[in-house]
Parts: C-alpha cells; sequence; structure tokens
C-alpha cells in the first residue's frame, strides 16, 4: 500500500498527538476511516471523557520532523506498507510508523532476536557473536537493541548476513557514543529502525517500548547473559506473549549473569546451545514470516458511548491494571461500546494501556 502525501503526513500528525498511542491510533482509523476524520474528532472524543482542550500535534511539527529525517537519509515506514514486518505487524501495540535506515528487505527474512547483558562477559560476548554469524550463514538474520555488551557482540557477528538493530531513540541519535561505527556499518549494510521521532534523546521509558518491536519483528527471542529483572528478561517476556519462541542459554548459577537466563529456562523457555537448535526451534515460523501471511488486529467499534456507559466503565476501572475482556464481562457491555469508552479515557489521559490488553486509571 503506498500512501498519499498528504494521507501519510495526517497519520504522522495524529500518532505524534497527545494521548495517542499505537492501539488508540489503529482504533481511530478503523473508527473514522482516515487520520484526517480521526483528526478533527479527536477534541470532541477527549472531551467526552473530561480531558483538558486537546491539541493535535502541530502542522510545523511535522514539516519540521521530516526535514530532519530526509537530512539524516531516513525513510518511513507506515503500518500499511508492504514491506512492514508482518510479525510485527500481529502483536496489538505494534508500531504505527517506524523509521529505517539501510536493507527494509531484511524485515521481511525470517530473524531471531538475541539479547543480553552490558556488562557481558567476554566468553557470553563470544558465544553471542559466533552463533549470530552462524544464524547468519543459515540465512537467519539477527536482531537486537545496539546496547554495550551482548548487543553488540550480536550485530557484529551478523553484519555479513545483515543484521538489525532497534534502538530507543531517534534515527539520527547515536546511543551509546562508543557505538558511533558500529551503528553507521549496521545503517549501511543491515537495517536500522527506530519508533521515536527523529532527534529524540533515548530515556529510560523507551527501552521497554524498543523491547517490544524487537521481540515482535522476531520469530524467537534468545538471552544469552542476563540478571534478574533486566530489560532482556522483559524482552523474553514479550516474545512469549507475542506466541514466539523463547530461549536460553544456561550458565554458571555462581555467574550473576546467568541467572537471569537460568530463571527463563526454570520457567519454560527453550534451552538452546548452538545455531542449529535455534534454527530448528524458530522453523515452524518461517512460512508465516515468507507468505506475509500474518493478519493485523481488527478493531470495530458503534458510533456512541452514552453517559451510563462510561459512567459503568470508570467505576470497574482502578490504578491497578484490568485485562479488557474482564471489563467487558463485567459491564455485560458490547466489546466495541467498552473499547469506546477506554478510546475517550485514553485521549483525555486518564487512562494507560499496559501489555497484554490490559488497562488502569493514570495516577
Amino acid at each position: 500500500m503506498v500512501l498519499e502525501a498528504q494521507d501519510a503526513f495526517d497519520r504522522l500528525r495524529l500518532i505524534r498527538s497527545p494521548n495517542v498511542g499505537p492501539v488508540s491510533y489503529r482504533q481511530l482509523i478503523a473508527r473514522f476511516g482516515s487520520a484526517s476524520k480521526a483528526l478533527e474528532a479527536l477534541p470532541e472524543l477527549s472531551g467526552r471523557a473530561g480531558g483538558r482542550k486537546f491539541v493535535a500535534a502541530s502542522v510545523t511539527d511535522i514539516e519540521n520532523e521530516m526535514k530532519r529525517l530526509a537530512k539524516a537519509g531516513a525513510s518511513y515506514l507506515f503500518i500499511d506498507d508492504a514491506d512492514y514486518p508482518s510479525l510485527l505487524s500481529e502483536i496489538e501495540n505494534a508500531p504505527p510508523v517506524l523509521t529505517y535506515q539501510g536493507n527494509i528487505g531484511l524485515a521481511g527474512k525470517v530473524n531471531v532476536a538475541m539479547v543480553g547483558a552490558r556488562n557481558a562477559s567476554a566468553a557470553g560476548c563470544r558465544m553471542a557473536r559466533q552463533i549470530a554469524q552462524e544464524l547468519g550463514d543459515r540465512g537467519i538474520v539477527v536482531t537486537s537493541g545496539l546496547a554495550r555488551g551482548i548487543d553488540a557482540a550480536v550485530h557484529q557477528g551478523g553484519l555479513a548476513m545483515g543484521t538489525i538493530a532497534v534502538i530507543a531513540g531517534g534515527i539520527d541519535n547515536i546511543y551509546p557514543p562508543e557505538h558511533a561505527q558500529l551503528q553507521a556499518q549496521i545503517a549501511e549494510q543491515g537495517l536500522l529502525i527506530a519508533e521515536m521521532p527523529p532527534g529524540t534523546e533515548p530515556r529510560a521509558r523507551h527501552f521497554p517500548y524498543r523491547n517490544r518491536i524487537i521481540a515482535g519483528i522476531s520469530a524467537g527471542t534468545v538471552v544469552v547473559e542476563a540478571i534478574p529483572k533486566s530489560g532482556s528478561l522483559i524482552t523474553a517476556r514479550q516474545a512469549g506473549e507475542a506466541g514466539r519462541e523463547v530461549m536460553a542459554i544456561p550458565g554458571s548459577p555462581l555467574d550473576p549473569r546467568s541467572r537471569g537466563c537460568n530463571q527463563l529456562i526454570r520457567d519454560g523457555a527453550t534451552l538452546v546451545q548452538d545455531a542449529g537448535e535455534i534454527a530448528e526451534l524458530i522453523a515452524p515460523l518461517d512460512h508465516r514470516v515468507r507468505s506475509h501471511a500474518s493478519t493485523q488486529p481488527q478493531f470495530e467499534f458503534v458510533a456512541e458511548a452514552g453517559d451510563g456507559e462510561r459512567k459503568a466503565i470508570f467505576e470497574l476501572l482502578s490504578t491497578n491494571f484490568a485485562a479488557i475482556d474482564e471489563l467487558v464481562r463485567l459491564s455485560g457491555m458490547p466489546s466495541a461500546q467498552v473499547q469506546m469508552v477506554l478510546l475517550e479515557l485514553e485521549l483525555a489521559g486518564r487512562l494507560e494501556r499496559g501489555a497484554g490488553a490490559k488497562v488502569r486509571l493514570t495516577a
């Protein structure tokens, strides 16, 4: 699908507008049919849930963003584009738009995510680099987050085949600074992807969003070294929630960097030791990637939700996460009506969406 210039511009304005996230963006497009009509409706929708006067992203801001992207030699990739990664489009909160540099064709190949500790051991880095290279020899692309330690080793091992790096900041931001040359090599020989607008400095809150892309784009995720409660384990959890293979390389219980991997294996992840085992495990997902047969979640909405429906849903919500399916069951309302109320609350800045189709009121 090739978007018209004005439609692409409107879609950028929509996703860059306050309180519009990946789920609400797709709901709005489904509800109103186009980004321009959704933008027109935003002030009224926000006002229904008691939000402040809604102001969409400015035309000037979007024009400046597009100029900055062009200056960086990067391009946009919308979720409806043919080159958008098919597996990534399956997850509920898939990014509506990505920016990229390099060979976008790599996003359509079977790939494996490999992640791990920033303060990795020399042995861990050597193993990550070797496995990435061997996966590349088998025609499998490796994806990681361009962080220090394991991530860097993965990209170095996968450069020959073409590796995918998903970064937390803008596409024109170099982080960490010592990876400037590696990032440039990936942009030239592989594929560099970012969700945040160009010019964005990476912040701690951006990394979990980056991790969901790493997990979502891949047929499986391998954790090489990780401490418990690390970002690598978050990526593994997100892979499992997306129905992908979760794998871990075991290590000595005396090394804290192995405890996260050993914990994953104890909790059900598959123990792997080499590229052959990884390739065998992800084989069942090969056809879904190669055929581009993945299906995006569909959103359907009724035209209105009355004050009574809003009140009923609001009373069921709290600052603790609740599953949307549970809200539908307890309210006795049609799913489409519940989704509309949640959309209005989100646009008003009163609702936060979490993993696994859960929502809660903002504090």
